[in-house]
Formats: structure tokens, sequence, C-alpha cells
């Protein structure tokens, strides 16, 4: 079934857009002595440091202010929108914007600095940032991202996210309606910031079975958004993959260290292919 697209929305804005793990929630999934997770910067990295050089920085204006994104990809392949988890714009997310403008036919990924240059070193510091967060006007910036991308040569324009930023994905796909496909990374909004029974465009959506943040990016969670979808009249796919927790697309070797510690010893090579394929398919479909 093609979508309607319906009339703009007013956008919410609410200081807890999404259920946030409470402190013991957060002590149970780290591991122990993992209070202070340092990770190591992008300048000590050889890889993050050679993701890093392939991005163009440019700066887009919203309202009466400007913000800086990171654009790498093909200069008039259809646009991506890629959006941070809580850390910020860090390695992971800058890894995952250099791989989805190599897939299939080449994409234009754009990553919107929702943090202002700030980035969470543990999970004190991101559950600090992300709680700080103007939601109002992260979508703002998504929507200035998306706008941007259509003047400069992208036709059609998606959005994607892990964990925040795949709350945010959802959120945009109801209240953007010049978005025209959206693939979501374990993160469920509030109905509160967007109900996904309202989505204007279509969404893919990937969950890990083994997630523990309960009513964002669990199990539960993910059925609750199928059944919205169902009601949306959009297309959609909701998929959750066996004996993977959260974050289960983060590969690199620092991702693979942040996760471990925090009590993510999930590795599975074949479902990251499985979702990046079926990422690839949807966002091709939509965006061609």
């Amino acid at each position: 079934m093609k979508p309607t697209l319906r009339a703009s929305r007013t956008i919410l804005s609410s200081p807890f857009p999404f259920p946030s793990p409470s402190p013991k929630t957060l002590a149970r999934s780290c591991a122990p002595h993992s209070t202070r997770l340092q990770i190591r910067s992008m300048a000590s990295s050889s890889s993050c440091a050679a993701a890093d050089a392939a991005f163009k920085k440019i700066q887009i204006k919203r309202d009466d202010s400007t913000f800086d994104a990171y654009l790498v990809g093909k200069e008039d392949a259809p646009g991506i929108v890629v959006l941070q988890e809580w850390w910020g714009v860090d390695y992971e997310v800058k890894n995952h914007a250099v791989k989805i403008s190599q897939l299939g036919p080449g994409f234009k990924a754009l990553i919107p600095d929702l943090y202002r240059g700030k980035v969470g070193l543990d999970v004190a510091e991101a559950q600090h940032l992300m709680d700080g967060l103007d939601w109002q006007g992260a979508v703002k910036d998504i929507q200035a991202s998306v706008s941007w991308l259509k003047a400069n040569g992208s036709k059609k324009v998606g959005v994607t996210g892990y964990c925040m930023g795949g709350a945010l994905s959802i959120a945009s796909a109801v209240l953007l309606p010049e978005i025209d496909a959206a693939v979501p990374f374990y993160g469920v909004p509030s109905s509160e910031l967007a109900d996904p029974a309202n989505a204007n465009a279509p969404i893919q959506a990937h969950f890990g079975e083994l997630d523990s943040f309960v009513g964002f990016s669990d199990v539960t969670a993910a059925k609750a958004l199928e059944e919205k979808l169902k009601t949306s009249g959009v297309p959609f796919e909701v998929h959750i993959y066996p004996g993977c927790a959260h974050a289960f697309m983060n590969r690199s070797p620092e991702g693979i260290e942040r996760r471990k510690s925090m009590g993510m010893n999930d590795e599975d090579e074949a479902a990251v292919e499985l979702a990046w394929s079926r990422f690839t398919s949807w966002m091709t479909r939509y965006l061609s």
C-alpha cells in the first residue's frame, strides 16, 4: 500500500522522549569496575581516523543558528540522514555513515551533530547528554538536514539512526512529511514525542532479541511498535534478531570493546550482514 502523506504535525517536546534507563538498569548492564568507561578518541585509532578523513564538514542553517554536519558519499545520490547514538557524533556513527555511503547503488550520508560537538566518554556522560537534549530542536535539525540534502542533489532522502537516533528516526517519519523512508535501529520514541501509528513514511525497524532497555528497545517495545505500524497505513517491517543485544550493529574494535564493557558479549556477524542487506533493499526501494 502506498503511504498517504498527512499534513505536518506539531512537534512535541518532552524532557523524557523515551524511558531513560534507571541507574540500577545501567549498573546491571555495566561490567564490574566499568563505571568510568574511557573510549579512545578518533585521533588515537587509525581506523577511526581513516573514517573521519572521509567526511566533508559542513554547516547547516536552522532558524537563526547553524550547526555542524558531516557528509560522505556520491554527490547526486539519494540522501540518508544518519542519527547518532546517545554517545554523540563519535567513531561508531561515522563508521555507519561511511558504510551506508558504499551500500547498493551508493548513498549520500549526512550526520547532523545533535550535541553541538559534545561526545560522551562513559555511560554517565552519555546519559547526561541525552537527558539534556532539546528533542524538539533535534527534530528541527533533522528537518534542516533533509532540506539541505534535497537542495544539494538528493531527490529523495531517508533517515536512519541507532539507539537514541533510532527513536528520532521514527519520530521524524511521523513529524516530517518530507522524509521518504526510515530505518530505525533499536529505539522507539514515547507517544508524547511521536506516535508511530501516525507515520508518514515507510519504516523498517531492527531490534535485538536480548535487548534489555525495557520499554525503549526490548522485544516488548519492538512488538508494540509493530502493532502501531499496522494501523499507520504505511509499508513497514519489524525485524528481531535472535541472540543479539542492544547496539549489535556496532562492529568496530572500539565498539566491540565498549559493548563488552557494558555486559554485551554477543557477536553475530551474520545478523549484522542480514540487517545491512535489509537496510540496502529498503532504502534502494524507496529512495530510487
